[in-house]
C-alpha cells in the first residue's frame, strides 16, 4: 500500500528488455536507504517489486502487461520518476490509501498561473472520480477540483510541483491514474445485488499494472 506522498523523484539510469518485460534501473537515494530485494517501491505510482539494489540504485523488472496498462512504455533514460516506498504500518496517512494498481493513462492538458491543472480522463474511468474525491496522478495524492465527461482538474501547489515531477510535464505527456479503489468495490456489490455483471475491480490490468512476483 501507498498513501501517495511522493518521496523523491527519480531518475530511470538504464532500461533492458528482457523475456516479455523491461527491467528499469532507477537511481534512488532516499528510497534505496533501506530497500532491499523483494520490497515494493512505487515507480510513477505503479507498484514495482526490487530485484536489486547496488548503492543509490536499484532495479524492477516491469511485466509486459503493466507496460501496456501503463506510461512506463514509454519512460527513456534520463526521465524523472515519482517515487514512493511501501507505507509501514502505524506510519501517518497523508494522503490517501493506494494500491500502486494504476488503472490506465490519462493525458496532461495544461495548467493555468493558479496551479489548476487539467488532464484528460479515459472515459471508463470517469465514473469513478467524483469532486472532491481522491485520485492518484503518477503516483501523486490529489484531490479533484473539477471534473466533466473526458476530464478533470486538480489545485497544484508549489510544493507540489516541486517536490514531483508534475512540474515538469508539457501538453500531450501521458500520466499514470489510479482511481479510489472503494468506488470499484462499491459497483462491484451493487451490481451483485441488482444482477448486472459490474466491472471485476482488476479487470483488464493482469497482474494489476503494478505488480508482485
Amino acid at each position: 500500500m501507498f498513501t501517495g506522498i511522493v518521496e523523491e523523484i527519480g531518475e530511470v539510469i538504464g532500461i533492458e528488455q528482457v523475456p516479455n518485460a523491461a527491467r528499469l534501473s532507477l537511481s534512488g537515494p532516499l528510497v534505496t536507504t533501506d530497500a532491499g530485494h523483494g520490497d515494493s517501491i512505487a515507480v510513477n505510482g505503479v507498484c514495482l517489486t526490487v530485484v536489486d539494489v547496488a548503492g543509490s540504485t536499484f532495479t524492477v523488472d516491469v511485466v509486459h502487461e503493466t507496460l501496456q496498462r501503463s506510461s512506463l512504455a514509454k519512460v527513456q533514460v534520463g526521465d524523472r520518476v515519482n517515487l514512493e516506498r511501501a507505507a509501514a504500518v502505524g506510519g501517518r496517512l497523508g494522503g490517501h490509501i493506494m494500491q500502486g494498481h494504476v488503472d490506465g493513462t490519462g493525458t496532461y492538458l495544461a495548467r493555468d498561473a493558479y496551479g489548476m491543472t487539467r488532464f484528460a480522463l479515459p472515459r471508463d474511468l470517469a465514473r469513478y472520480v467524483v469532486e472532491k474525491g481522491s485520485i492518484a496522478v503518477d503516483g501523486v495524492s490529489l484531490t479533484v477540483a473539477a471534473i466533466t465527461e473526458d476530464e478533470f482538474s486538480v489545485a497544484l501547489i508549489p510544493t507540489t510541483l516541486e517536490a514531483t515531477n508534475l512540474g515538469t510535464k508539457t501538453p500531450g505527456d501521458p500520466v499514470n491514474l489510479e482511481v479510489d479503489v472503494l468506488a470499484k468495490y462499491v459497483e462491484r456489490l451493487i451490481a451483485a445485488q441488482t444482477g448486472g455483471a459490474g466491472r471485476n475491480p482488476d479487470d483488464g490490468h493482469g497482474d494489476n499494472a503494478g505488480e508482485r512476483e
